[in-house]
C-alpha cells in the first residue's frame, strides 16, 4: 500500500475493508430475524424432487457462532496486520520484513560454510571448486540476469570472460563493484562536436583507433575533434579506468559496432548502471561471487 500516490485510495480500502465486514454482519442479523411463515406442518412450502420439503426451523446456533467468529476474527486481523490501506497494523508485520528474517536466518546457517574462505585471497577462492560451485549459484541468482550465465555479456552488459574491464579487473576492484555498484555515464557530445558532419568525422577517427574498417579521409579531419573525448577516453583513446571510460583502441565495443553505432552514441550519449549488491549479499558472499568472476575459465591471462 506504500505505492499509493495520494490518500484517497489508502482511506478508499480501509472503508471498503471494514464496511464488507459490517455488512456480512448486518446480513447475518437480519437473516435470523427474517422468517417465512410456515405452514400448519411448520414448512416454508417449498417442494423439490416431489417430496423434499423444506422445514422453517431457525439455523443452528454452532452455525451462527461461527459466523460470528469469523467476522470478530477479521476485525482484529485489521488491527493486528495490514490490510486497512497504510495502516501498518499493531504488530508491524510485513512481507519484507518476513522476507529480511528469513534472509537474516539463512546468513547465520551459511557463516560456517563461508567461513573457511574469507580468510583466503581471491585466486586461493578461485581454486577450491566447493567455493566456485557455491560463487556459481550466486553468479546465476544475481548476476546472470544482465551477463548473462557464461559471463559473456551482451550488448550493453560486460563481458566478463575477457581481459576487458572498464574499471579494472583486479579482484579489490571487481569487489569493489559488486559492493557498490556503478553508474557509468557518457555524456551527448554532438553538439560540443559540431555538425552531424563533424560527429561522422570523429567516429570514423574513433573506429580508426582500434584499427577497424573506416574512412581515412574522414578520420584524418575528425582527429582533431577528439579533443572533446580526451578528457575522459586518453589522448589516445586508451580509456581510464579511473573513470570507468571504454578503451577505444580495442575491437571490444560495449554498446554496438560501426559508424552508426558510434554516431548514435556520440550524439545521445548513454547512461549505465550495475546495481549495488552490498546488503544484498553479505560480505563472505561477495568475495565468494568476486572470486569466481575473476576466476571465469574463458579468461587465460592475467587480470589488468
Amino acid at each position: 500500500m506504500s505505492d499509493f500516490i495520494n490518500n484517497f485510495w489508502s482511506h478508499y480500502v480501509a472503508v471498503l475493508s471494514v464496511v464488507s465486514i459490517l455488512a456480512c454482519a448486518l446480513l447475518l442479523w437480519l437473516t435470523a430475524r427474517v422468517r417465512a411463515k410456515p405452514s400448519a406442518d411448520n414448512t416454508t412450502g417449498h417442494v423439490w424432487d416431489e417430496d423434499l420439503r423444506e422445514a422453517n426451523n431457525p439455523m443452528p446456533r454452532w452455525w451462527m457462532g461461527l459466523f460470528v467468529l469469523t467476522i470478530v476474527f477479521g476485525l482484529g486481523y485489521l488491527v493486528a496486520y495490514p490490510g486497512l490501506g497504510s495502516y501498518q497494523g499493531e504488530l508491524g508485520w510485513s512481507t519484507e520484513g518476513e522476507y529480511a528474517k528469513d534472509i537474516a536466518a539463512a546468513n547465520r546457517e551459511l557463516e560456517p560454510v563461508y567461513a573457511a574462505w574469507t580468510a583466503l585471497p581471491a585466486d586461493k577462492v578461485a581454486a577450491d571448486p566447493a567455493a566456485m560451485a557455491i560463487g556459481q549459484r550466486l553468479f546465476l541468482n544475481n548476476c546472470a540476469q544482465c551477463h548473462g550465465s557464461d559471463g559473456r555479456g551482451s550488448k550493453g552488459f560486460p563481458n566478463l570472460t575477457d581481459n576487458d574491464w572498464l574499471h579494472g579487473g583486479a579482484p579489490e576492484k571487481i569487489s569493489e563493484t559488486i559492493h557498490k555498484g556503478r553508474i557509468g555515464v557518457m555524456p551527448p557530445m554532438g553538439a560540443t562536436v559540431g555538425t552531424p558532419e563533424d560527429v561522422k568525422n570523429l567516429a570514423n577517427y574513433v573506429l580508426s583507433l582500434s584499427g577497424s574498417p573506416h574512412d581515412s579521409l574522414r578520420a584524418g579531419l575528425g582527429k582533431s575533434k577528439f579533443t572533446a573525448c580526451a578528457a575522459c577516453h586518453g589522448v589516445g583513446g586508451a580509456g581510464n579506468p579511473a573513470l570507468g571510460a571504454p578503451n577505444l583502441t580495442d575491437k571490444i565495443w560495449l554498446h554496438g559496432y560501426g559508424q552508426e553505432s558510434i554516431i548514435a552514441m556520440i550524439n545521445t550519449g548513454k547512461t549505465n548502471q550495475m546495481p549495488a549488491q552490498q546488503g544484498r549479499l553479505t560480505d563472505a558472499q561477495i568475495h565468494v561471487l568476486t572470486a569466481y568472476v575473476w576466476g571465469l575459465p574463458a579468461r587465460q591471462t592475467p587480470v589488468r
